[in-house]
């Protein structure tokens, strides 16, 4: 057998393995060498010749084929890779084992806790049959023949919608202009009912109200001659006993009387609202294709005929002039085109909401007491921010300029109102502004104002723009904010009395809200029209807390009754809340969030046409 060395200069070296001299001899034989050529030094492949595999020399470097490194480098560096990769595992191994302590979210702000309350209020008022998670316990089933008596009607059945405040009149007018706010305020802030939880709590609440306003109308249709424009009746004048929604007094559950529809077939202002709605909540629901078109066709149909046909609803001493008497319609005209023009892009929509002739006829060019006061009764201030929206984001230009400058301008004028330091409104003595003039029942009115206020100051700040003008005054964006907030914080509790005008919320809140569900305990007994009276007249708490229900609110010096029978204390209404959840929203949650600047504009058209492709390259 042969070994072989690699010789420095190439050649192979043979050493013959099959020696047969012990280790003896071979010591024995090395004293016969010659002593002085041991003394010169020898090169390596000599002393590998000579040297026995045991007292090798350890190599200084270390062959890794595409390499050659120092052995001190490797063995340092495949150490330290070892040493990390235990001290990573054991770092891993304490982080797993150690219990966590998680740092908690910040708590929610007081809007947003008022909002989660807010909201229930609607499933409170839900007519028809209500859906498993409702979670009001002590409201069923209600309404469930209302419009099926009448034969021969354009509708098949009226089944549904919402309870107007303590009785259980369906009053279309006031209810559509809640669905409108309601609509907004998705719109601009789906973010923040995102954050806060609510974003499919409240797009049900909306679809809740236009499903309903569909069946009230042939929406079908391309145009009508008439709609519905209330269920119920709530008229006692002139002693009048017979059972009716104010008359009697009882849990909607339980109602045996009739229920008369009220039908118009001239009645401009309510279609126009109703159309304002249905045009909002298409904007709503424009991820589901199908239902935002049918919106929309009934949107087009209703505003068609409120224009076509003209007149107010509560004209001619309807019953519903005794509770909801619209003053005009051309208020009506401007806000609901306008809404039309979001929802469908359509110019004819936008020159009629800007037509400076129904502008004079809706009041927007003179003051007047109310002037700036956005309500069920008149949206004028409502349509001219919503206009003012369209001029700060997309300009749109001649032809309708001029008229969308004037409306910005009065905007401006409308905010400058809210501020302290004008005199347009009076304030009580705690500060709550009297925007009806020391009337009854002015919170509906209030958080109407902290909406537009909040949500100009968010266009304003999304338009980079820092303030506006009052005069020769600049105020930045923050004063609206501050005076949104300072109404808002008054109704929650920061009030002389230190009570939250919304039921539910805080620990002091008025117990004897004007409600008729809420004020007759669930105790499986039917009590009749007049049996309900007791209830009704009872000095005891409600049995049933209406959560998020906010009440008319407090008088003029700040004063507040919480009594039953004075509704102009303690009746919560449709209208009121649906302003009151807009403003809460607006205010709630982190201020960066700020307002969705493009999804209103998702049908709009781009203003300008595309410019021409360049000429193609010049060939001789």
């Amino acid at each position: 057998m042969s070994m072989y060395g690699r010789d420095p200069w190439g050649g192979p070296l043979e050493i013959n393995a099959a020696d047969s001299a012990t280790d003896d001899d071979r010591s024995r034989n090395l004293q016969d060498f010659d002593r002085a050529a041991l003394s010169r030094p020898l090169d390596e492949t000599q002393q590998s010749w000579l040297l026995g595999p045991g007292e090798q020399k350890k190599k200084k470097y270390v062959d890794l084929g595409c390499i050659i490194v120092s052995r001190k480098i490797f063995v340092w560096t495949v150490g330290s890779i070892l040493v990390a990769g235990l001290l990573a595992g054991l770092i891993t191994l304490i982080v797993k084992t150690v219990p966590r302590h998680h740092h908690p979210h910040a708590p929610p702000d007081n809007y947003t806790l008022a909002l989660h309350k807010a909201l229930m209020f609607f499933n409170a008022q839900r007519s028809g049959k209500l859906p498993k998670h409702n979670n009001v316990s002590w409201r069923g089933n209600s309404g469930m023949n209302d419009g099926k008596s009448e034969t021969g009607s354009f509708y098949k059945d009226l089944v549904g919608g919402y309870y107007d405040a303590g009785d259980a009149i369906k009053f279309n007018f006031p209810m559509s202009f809640a669905m409108t706010m309601l609509s907004w305020s998705v719109i601009e802030y789906s973010a923040k009912y995102e954050a806060a939880g609510e974003l499919n709590h409240v797009k049900e609440i909306i679809k809740w109200g236009t499903d309903y306003f569909l069946k009230t109308f042939n929406s079908s249709a391309d145009s009508i001659g008439r709609m519905v424009a209330q269920v119920g009746v709530g008229d006692t004048s002139g002693g009048s006993t017979t059972p009716n929604d104010h008359y009697c007094w009882m849990r909607p559950e339980d109602i045996d009387y009739k229920r008369p529809v009220a039908e118009c077939s001239s009645c401009s202002d309510l279609a126009a609202e109703m159309a304002a709605a249905l045009a909002a909540a298409s904007i709503v629901f424009k991820d589901n294709k199908a239902y935002s078109q049918k919106l929309v066709h009934g949107a087009r149909t209703l505003f068609k005929f409120s224009r076509d046909q003209r007149g107010r609803y509560s004209g001619g001493g309807t019953d519903a002039a005794l509770f909801y008497n619209s003053s005009s319609y051309w208020d009506e005209f401007v806000w609901g085109g306008a809404w039309l023009y979001y929802a469908t892009g359509n110019n004819s929509y936008l020159q009629l909401a800007t037509t400076p002739g129904l502008a004079k006829h809706a009041g927007a060019f003179w003051g007047g007491p109310d002037y700036g006061v956005l309500s069920w009764d008149n949206k004028l201030a409502g349509a001219q921010v919503l206009l003012s929206r369209l001029r700060l984001f997309l300009s749109p230009g001649y032809p309708y300029e001029e008229i969308l400058r004037t409306f910005h301008n009065q905007t401006s004028i409308i905010m400058c109102s809210y501020l302290p330091i004008f005199t347009s409104f009076n304030r009580t003595k705690a500060g709550l502004i009297q925007l009806n003039h020391g009337r009854p029942q002015p919170l509906q009115y209030i958080v109407n104002a902290a909406f537009l206020a909040t949500l100009y100051s968010d266009y304003l700040e999304a338009a980079d723009t820092p303030g506006w003008y009052c005069g020769p005054n600049f105020y930045s964006t923050e004063v609206l904010r501050e005076f949104a907030k300072t109404q808002i914080d008054y109704i929650l509790g920061k009030n002389p009395r230190k009570m939250s005008y919304i039921a539910g919320f805080g620990n002091h809140y008025p117990r004897h809200v004007h409600h008729r569900g809420a004020s007759i305990p669930k105790n499986k007994i039917k009590y009749n029209c007049k049996g309900g009276w007791k209830w009704r007249d009872s000095s005891k708490p409600n049995p049933n807390t209406l959560v998020g229900a906010m009440v008319a609110g407090p008088d003029k010096h700040d004063g507040f009754h919480d009594v039953r029978t004075n509704y102009n204390y303690t009746e919560p209404t449709l209208a009121g809340n649906a302003g009151l959840v807009a403003a809460l929203v607006a205010l709630s949650g982190d201020k960066t969030t700020g307002i969705d600047k493009n999804t209103i504009f998702s049908a709009v058209p781009p203003m300008f046409p595309t410019p021409p492709p360049p000429p193609a390259p010049w060939k001789p």
